[in-house]
């Protein structure tokens, strides 16, 4: 038989108590979980309410930053010079449509795309974010809006925009000075963030890229404003909840003379060349001509490629600012000054007279250095050397001064250095010296340099603001001021004048020297084209070798190429007695600067000196 099973009797107090510390540690992890929820509904429902409120807000309410309106530039007579038109761009969000290629095919039957602007959206749209507008079409026609408004059901993702663009209306005459707008790109922002001003164009698609636009963006920009709209779960606009208008940018009135500068345009009638004037009494620029020059207003909007490629491959290079980016040979303009120097290191004085027989000999060398008149000057004093432009009483003096007083001289007129003008488009040109040789050659400096650098050519290169302000330190015989364009802007409804930078004089040993060569200017004037003026000028010429002739050869114009004749070179100022204005004038191989740059000087002189407002009643 088997065995009986035995009967298992219960530990009830066993069981009783597993069960209570069972409950008690399940009571325990419940409790803990639900301190934790607690805890943490009161963090967010007290401790954090402050800022999911404000979380909630933004879900409901978006700011919309609004961009100012930019300053409007005139000149100094209240001539508007850049405006801001109204404008219509057509925009696409780039995650809001599905096929971008499909829309953009659909689109062009409506509006046409050009294979550039096609071209243009690829590329951009290749690091371009998704959820920021991109502009596809500028300056829309008000047809284009009329037709795309009827059919936008049909294009998701894309809409018109309105606002305001810069606007040149006088094209291409005052380019090099006022510079342009144009898109705002990857460098721009980063020189925007690390100067911590780009939250002031987040609705700003534009900035200045050159000229004036560049030089005072922090004037013309304005301050943004902004709007907060409430909106639902799918982003339409309710209703506006607060409006803070955009600071527009201020005005800005310049120096510049617009008939003045429209005159020296004309003529210069499309020859490379520049025109720079100045009043010498606060250093302001009256006019600043680079010719050829272009139309600013495709850089506006967005110029095509091939449009950009052109005007950089055009062999006149019009986009240089030839007045303060322009190189070249002062030649005998700054006879001058030379003699100035000579007067000062007393190598010479009013009465020294040097003979002239056709050519000079450095002592010991036999090479000969010619003069431009080759039956010779005769007997010449600093007057007669001046009026003649005699190369051999300059070759006598600058070999008897040396480069070294030479270059410490000419440093304060401002050669070899930039003038700090308001724009940056700006050279420094060349003063040279024996240490600017040795570091730019590793060349030792040799007498025949000097005799070169005597008549403005070899090694001294300025460009024609250089020239202007330096002679315009001549005519106010020493005294100097920083050339600039701004003359004042606009701050709410006042008009505010902006301060003149004067720079410490040049004092002379002998101020006389100041008169005998503004006396050798005057009487250079009066025996040219100024002879029958009714005003009273100064002036000196320059023609300017662009290559070296040899030795056995002569020079001839119409057998060289064009490109390599001498550049025609003239400054000048009026009146005599009081000057108002002062001109520097450089054609390129225009050939003679008497026969081609002195007329255009004197039209210019005319045409400031003579106005209804300044004639001399009698």
């Amino acid at each position: 038989m088997p065995p009986k099973k035995r009967i298992t009797m219960h530990d009830h107090a066993a069981e009783a108590a597993l069960f209570k510390r069972r409950a008690l540690f399940t009571f325990f992890c419940v409790f803990a979980l639900l301190s934790v929820l607690f805890y943490n509904l009161y963090t967010l429902q007290v401790v954090l309410y402050k800022d999911y409120e404000t979380r909630s807000n933004d879900n409901r309410i978006r700011v919309v930053p609004t961009a100012p309106s930019r300053g409007l530039i005139y000149d100094r007579h209240g001539v508007l010079l850049a405006e801001n038109q109204p404008y219509y761009s057509l925009e696409l969000i780039p995650e809001k449509v599905s096929d971008i290629n499909a829309t953009l095919d659909e689109l062009n039957k409506l509006i046409e795309l050009t294979p550039d602007e096609r071209e243009n959206i690829t590329e951009t749209l290749k690091y371009h974010r998704r959820f920021k507008p991109l502009t596809i079409k500028n300056k829309l026609t008000e047809d284009q809006v009329a037709t795309f408004s009827v059919n936008q059901y049909k294009f998701p993702g894309l809409y018109v925009e309105a606002g305001l663009k810069r606007h040149y209306p006088f094209n291409g005459l005052m380019t090099h000075v006022l510079g342009y707008v144009g898109k705002i790109n990857t460098r721009d922002k980063a020189q925007l963030e690390k100067s911590q001003q780009w939250k002031n164009y987040a609705a700003t698609k534009d900035i200045g890229k050159q000229g004036i636009e560049k030089y005072y963006e922090g004037l013309l920009h304005g301050i943004p404003g902004h709007l907060e709209e409430e909106v639902n779960n799918r982003g339409r606009v309710i209703r506006t909840l607060k409006v803070t208008p955009p600071l527009p940018g201020q005005d800005i009135y310049l120096t510049l003379d617009l008939k003045l500068q429209q005159k020296a345009m004309e003529l210069l009638a499309g020859r490379r060349g520049s025109v720079v004037a100045l009043d010498p009494r606060d250093g302001g620029v009256l006019a600043m001509v680079s010719s050829p020059t272009y139309d600013p207003n495709p850089f506006v909007h967005g110029i095509s490629g091939k449009a950009y490629a052109d005007l950089l491959n055009d062999k006149s290079r019009p986009l240089i600012n030839r007045s303060t980016q322009g190189q070249y040979s002062p030649a005998s303009t700054i006879k001058p000054h030379v003699a100035l120097l000579g007067l000062e290191e007393k190598i010479i004085n009013e009465h020294t007279r040097v003979w002239d027989p056709g050519y000079w000999q450095m002592p010991g060398v036999e090479r000969k250095w010619r003069d431009w008149k080759k039956w010779s000057h005769g007997w010449v004093d600093v007057y007669h050397a001046i009026v003649d432009s005699c190369d051999i009483y300059f070759y006598d003096l600058v070999y008897k001064v040396g480069i070294d007083k030479m270059a410490t001289f000419m440093e304060p007129f401002g050669f070899g250095k930039s003038t700090g003008i308001d724009i940056f488009e700006e050279s420094d040109g060349v003063m040279p010296s024996r240490d600017w040789k040795r570091m730019r050659y590793n060349q030792p400096w040799y007498n025949g340099d000097t005799i070169s650098v005597g008549i403005g050519q070899g090694y001294w290169i300025t460009t024609p603001l250089q020239l202007a302000n330096a002679a315009a330190i001549m005519a106010n015989k020493g005294k100097r001021f920083t050339p600039h364009l701004l003359k004042s802007f606009k701050n709410n409804t006042v008009k505010i004048d902006t301060p003149i930078d004067e720079l410490p004089p040049i004092e002379l040993k002998n101020s006389r020297n100041w008169d005998i060569i503004n006396e050798a200017m005057r009487q250079t004037a009066d025996k040219s084209r100024f002879t029958d003026a009714t005003y009273t000028a100064a002036m000196k010429t320059g023609t300017a070798q662009v290559f070296s002739v040899a030795k056995d050869q002569k020079y001839n114009a119409d057998t060289i190429a064009e490109h390599l004749r001498d550049n025609a070179l003239i400054i000048a100022y009026a009146p005599y007695e009081n000057p108002r204005i002062v001109l520097a004038v450089v054609l390129e191989n225009a050939g003679w600067g008497g026969a081609n740059a002195e007329p255009l000087a004197r039209a210019l002189l005319d045409e400031y000196i003579l106005r209804d407002e300044w004639a001399v009643k009698p």
